[in-house]
C-alpha cells in the first residue's frame, strides 16, 4: 500500500506541474469545474449535460480542448455519467486512484481529471467503461443536418429479445429497454411484473433516418415477434408483454396501420395496438444489453418473414 500511495503521490505531483501551464484556462472555469478537473471531484449522477446525448461528434477536454472520445464509442450504461467503451488513441492517461482500488483517467495532455475506467462489466463487446464527468468535457457536434437522430418505440414481449434484434439493424445507434404506457411514474421491474402499473415492456430505438427508415424498423419489429399473440409473447404471458407500437406522430401511425393492413391481407390476425407515445422510463441497468452481457440468445424472439 505504501508503494501504491507513493506512486499516486508522484503522478499527482507531475500532473499538478502540468496543470500549472493552463493558467488562463483554469481562470475561466467555474468552481464546480475546478473541483472536478483540478481536485478530482465527481459531479452528481444524472446531473451532467452529456449523460444521455446521442448526437454524433467529438468530446474534448474542457481544459485544453484536446479530443478525447468519439460519439460512436458512447453507450448507455445508465450509471449516471457519460460512458464510453474506448478513447481516442493516446488522449487519455490511466493512473492508480488515491483510494488504491480504482483506476483514474486524466487528459494525457494537460492532466485534467476526467473520471474512472472500469473493465469486465460486460456492457459492450470491448468490456470497458470510461466513466466521465460531463463537466470535464466539451462537445463538438458533426454536421447536424446529416446526423440528426430520431427515436421510435416498440413493445413486443420481453424487451431483451426486441432490443437484441433491432440493435443489429444498420442505422440504429442504440436500443434501450424500458417501460411505457402505464400510470406509474419511474416504475421498477418488480412493480411492472405485479401487473399494477399498466406499463408494457418497451424499447426505445435511437436511429439515423438518413440510413434506416421508420418503415424498415417497423417491418423488422413485426418480423421478430408474433404480432398475432393476444396474451403476451411466447411463454411470457401478462399485460406487460402485449404487442404495441407507440407512435410519435400521424405519419408513423399511417405507416404502422398500413403495415398491419398488409399483414392482415397476408392472413395474419394482428393483435398489435397502435398507441400514442408517452413518457419512456428506462429499465434498470441489468436489463440493458441483457443477452450481450449474458452471452445468450433470445428464447422467444426470432425472425419470420411476414411481408411479401
Amino acid at each position: 500500500m505504501k508503494t501504491i500511495a507513493m506512486m499516486v503521490f508522484l503522478v499527482s505531483l507531475v500532473l499538478a506541474v502540468d496543470l500549472q501551464k493552463w493558467g488562463p484556462e483554469i481562470t475561466g472555469l467555474s468552481s464546480e469545474e475546478k473541483k472536478i478537473l483540478l481536485h478530482k471531484g465527481t459531479e452528481r449522477p444524472f446531473s451532467g449535460q452529456y449523460t444521455n446525448t446521442t448526437v454524433n461528434g467529438i468530446y474534448t477536454c474542457k481544459l485544453c480542448k484536446t479530443p478525447l472520445y468519439r460519439s460512436g464509442d458512447k453507450f448507455a450504461s445508465h450509471c449516471g455519467w457519460p460512458s464510453f467503451d474506448d478513447a481516442i488513441k493516446g488522449a487519455v492517461k490511466k493512473i492508480p486512484d488515491a483510494d488504491g482500488q480504482r483506476t483514474e483517467i486524466v487528459c494525457a495532455k494537460c492532466g485534467g481529471h476526467l473520471g474512472h475506467v472500469f473493465n469486465g462489466e460486460g456492457y459492450t463487446v470491448k468490456n470497458t467503461r470510461y466513466c466521465v464527468n460531463s463537466l470535464s468535457l466539451n462537445f463538438q457536434p458533426n454536421d447536424i443536418a446529416n446526423t440528426t437522430l430520431t427515436k421510435a418505440y416498440f413493445a413486443g414481449g420481453c424487451f431483451w429479445g426486441v432490443e437484441y434484434h433491432l440493435e443489429k439493424l444498420k442505422g440504429v445507434k442504440e436500443v434501450r429497454s424500458g417501460y411505457m404506457g402505464g400510470v406509474t411514474k419511474n416504475p421498477t421491474y418488480e412493480e411492472v411484473v405485479r401487473h399494477t402499473t399498466g406499463h408494457l415492456e418497451t424499447v426505445e430505438v435511437i436511429y439515423n433516418p438518413s440510413v434506416v427508415s421508420y418503415e424498415t424498423l417497423a417491418k423488422a419489429f413485426f418480423e421478430i415477434h408474433d404480432p398475432t399473440q393476444k396474451n403476451g409473447q411466447g411463454p411470457d404471458i401478462g399485460n406487460q408483454y402485449l404487442s404495441a407500437v407507440f407512435v410519435n406522430n400521424d405519419n408513423e401511425s399511417k405507416i404502422i396501420r398500413s403495415l398491419i393492413s398488409q399483414l392482415k391481407h397476408n392472413g395474419y390476425d394482428v393483435a398489435t395496438k397502435v398507441l400514442k407515445k408517452e413518457t419512456f422510463y428506462p429499465a434498470e441497468a441489468y436489463h440493458q444489453n441483457y443477452y450481450q452481457q449474458k452471452g445468450k440468445l433470445p428464447y422467444c424472439h426470432g425472425y419470420v418473414k411476414r411481408f411479401k
